[in-house]
């Protein structure tokens, strides 16, 4: 029989951050071990969480967006970062939603939508207005474009720069695009959850019609690129052809969920086969770049190896590779990580403007340490205050 390997609580708080306690004995989830099989099945735990990798997680996407703008995206593609941040949300909103339903019977969204917005908006309007404020005092004038602008404000700034590219924007801001994915997110989905509890759809049935959404938004894609000849940007930056990267964690959250649901799992299995296919999944997405293939399948790819990846990591975090999830940097970075990815393209533009003698490895270090600094004033000022507002409305 296997052992028990050590147990990390994490609650997910209504407001939808990751915090990890530790667990007392007592309430230790209880692992049970078919003898025949190998599969380990903890007992659901009564709180949403358990193991704290997520939070390494965040760190992972954050790391792999920043090197990329550093310069070095010809070896480590921004999207992919984003791409794990979208499949994080996915997730993470999907499994507060299956908490309130399960506790409440109802979705209250005034509530869903004033907590998105005390997390989301205070940090993206200041870091934005600082990033407006800058641009004028340094740029020269008209670099700025009130339309462009407006886009941004409006989250709509995707769509923007596709049509218009992402010239007028204030400098250092063209990663919002993925900002304006997720907030038609937080509009949309929580009216298809709710239409899925009315109408008393299985687990199952709930996440193989989630499946069937990226199903219909990789043939979508398939037909811009291949019948319609639509640009690149057409299709990364789109929330009708990106939408499919956050559906892929919302079907994890309602089946098989590794924290809600508990299922079984034969870890050497996984050892030796599943984690080791989805890492090279991944990997192979990274390394293979056809365009028709980076716009299309490729989104797709990542989502399947996101579910496997993401499942491993939450059940089993005693792994080598995700013990470095766990440690406190990781912890610290997944903390700030949305304060990061604001700012951090906006220092990297600074950093480079205003010490140009620097070599790009100094500027990057330089850049990362000063957008950590930022965040972390951030996290202390905005963040924490409005994350006290959102535990008040919760209760």
């Amino acid at each position: 029989m296997q052992g028990r390997s050590p147990v990390t609580t994490i609650v997910i708080s209504p407001e939808g951050s990751f915090r990890s306690v530790p667990a007392a004995p007592i309430d230790a989830p209880v692992q049970t071990v078919d003898v025949s099989s190998g599969e380990v099945a903890p007992r659901p735990p009564a709180s949403l969480g358990h193991v704290p990798s997520l939070d390494g997680l965040r760190a992972v996407s954050f790391l792999f967006v920043f090197t990329a703008h550093a310069g070095l995206e010809n070896l480590v593609p921004g999207g992919f970062g984003v791409t794990i941040f979208f499949f994080l949300s996915g997730y993470l909103i999907t499994s507060l939603l299956r908490s309130e339903y399960a506790r409440t019977g109802a979705i209250n969204l005034r509530h869903f939508w004033l907590r998105r917005a005390l997390r989301i908006l205070p940090p993206f309007y200041l870091v934005l207005l600082a990033a407006i404020a800058g641009t004028l005092l340094f740029d020269p004038p008209g670099t700025l474009k009130g339309p462009a602008v407006a886009a941004q404000l409006l989250h709509v700034s995707n769509y923007w720069i596709i049509a218009h590219t992402a010239a007028g924007l204030p400098a250092g801001t063209g990663v919002y695009w993925s900002l304006a994915v997720e907030e038609h997110f937080y509009l949309l989905f929580p009216w298809l959850f709710i239409l899925l509890q009315k109408l008393s759809l299985s687990q199952r049935s709930q996440a193989f019609l989630l499946w069937g959404l990226c199903a219909a938004v990789l043939l979508w894609r398939c037909m811009l690129v291949f019948h319609a000849s639509a640009p690149a940007d057409r299709t990364y930056l789109a929330s009708d052809t990106r939408i499919d990267s956050i559906l892929f964690g919302c079907a994890l959250a309602v089946w098989r969920n590794p924290v809600l649901d508990a299922p079984a799992l034969n870890e050497r299995r996984w050892r030796m086969v599943w984690g080791p296919v989805a890492l090279a999944l991944f990997l192979g997405c990274l390394l293979y770049r056809a365009p028709a293939f980076r716009e299309t399948a490729r989104y797709t790819l990542q989502g399947i190896a996101l579910t496997a990846l993401f499942t491993a990591a939450i059940r089993f975090p005693h792994w080598v590779p995700f013990r470095l999830l766990n440690n406190r940097v990781a912890e610290l970075l997944g903390l700030l990580s949305y304060s990061l990815y604001l700012l951090h393209y906006a220092v990297l533009f600074a950093t480079a403007r205003l010490l140009p003698q620097l070599s790009p490895w100094i500027t990057a270090f330089l850049a990362l340490g000063v957008s950590i600094l930022l965040a972390s004033i951030i996290r202390v000022v905005v963040e924490e205050p409005c994350a006290r507002l959102r535990r008040r409305l919760s209760t």
